[in-house]
């Protein structure tokens, strides 16, 4: 939306026709992301992938029903976005805007602190897991659609399963099955 009006217009067109120098500079006199420089360049080269590949139209990169791994493979290869920011992208297609899959095993849960946190203190998962416990623990709870869960962990990990302070066990949603508020 800042880009919109600081610009006049969004196509992809109106876009692509801004240079990477009125980029960085957009960017570092709006304080658009704490790495104003380098989200420069990579919402730059973005706009120039979906203007290139994709015909400048960015719901080509799932229509046509096709699998999650396409999906999320298509993300992946946009300059600055690694294996998260591709599944959350996917997920939030699928889940928010129902945009049709032809599966979604290849859609899974992204482990930001939050979902560690709450699959942590559930007890799904050992302490300090890595990623990968994360994410294998959620295929095998929902194979068919790991990532479903994600944003329930999340809002769970971020309303009452709090880091700092004190986490608000009782008014829980998974009170009843949390290793951690059991033991309370």
């Amino acid at each position: 939306c800042k880009i919109k009006n600081i610009i006049g217009g969004f196509s992809i067109k109106q876009l692509a026709e801004v240079s990477l120098v009125e980029y960085k500079n957009i960017f570092v006199e709006n304080s658009m992301h704490r790495y104003n420089e380098v989200m420069a360049e990579i919402f730059y080269k973005a706009i120039h992938k979906i203007a290139d590949d994709y015909d400048g139209n960015a719901s080509k990169i799932w229509h046509g029903n096709p699998s999650s791994a396409t999906v999320v493979y298509r993300f992946l290869q946009f300059e600055g976005v690694g294996i998260k920011i591709a599944t959350m992208a996917a997920n939030i297609l699928a889940r928010q805007f129902k945009i049709p899959f032809s599966d979604y095993y290849s859609i899974d849960v992204s482990p930001d602190v939050h979902v560690k946190r709450v699959m942590t203190r559930i007890g799904l998962v050992p302490e300090k897991s890595p990623n990968e416990f994360i994410i294998y623990k959620a295929r095998e709870m929902c194979p068919e659609f790991p990532g479903i869960i994600d944003y329930s962990l999340w809002e769970i990990g971020r309303t009452w399963c709090s880091k700092n302070g004190k986490p608000r066990c009782k008014e829980c949603l998974v009170k009843t099955v949390c290793k951690t508020a059991l033991k309370k």
